[in-house]
């Protein structure tokens, strides 16, 4: 497989996580422990409103990545984004997570995957 085919999957795949978290997750509210992970960490009483803000936030995240604009400044904000988030869930909502505290080995790989595709496989910067 070639650098240029690998680049473009991952952008895809990476795309893919945030617009599913985002709009599926959270938007459309098909998975119902997001919601209570923000209550969790932000409080009850406005998780849902503060849901769908985050929700549609992925999915800016999701279109920046397929826009291809400033890539590297991208993949900083994601990196930190997602250390940031699975720390606190880490910490305060372990029981609400797919794999429990395991969510946090995940989230390093999916880093790494961001890291890799934007440092090292992007030709454009």
């Amino acid at each position: 497989m070639s650098t240029q085919s690998l680049h473009k999957i991952l952008t895809y795949g990476i795309a893919i996580v945030w617009i599913a978290n985002g709009l599926f997750c959270k938007v459309l509210n098909l998975v119902p422990r997001h919601e209570q992970i923000v209550a969790r960490i932000l409080g009850n009483s406005h998780s849902r409103t503060l849901t769908l803000l985050i929700g549609l936030a992925e999915i800016g995240m999701a279109i920046w990545i397929l826009s291809a604009f400033k890539t590297r400044w991208n993949a900083i904000a994601q990196i930190a984004i997602v250390g940031t988030m699975n720390t606190l869930e880490f910490f305060l909502a372990p029981d609400l997570l797919l794999w429990g505290k395991l969510n946090a080995f995940f989230a390093f790989l999916f880093m790494l995957a961001i890291y890799y595709h934007a440092f090292h496989l992007n030709k454009k910067n």
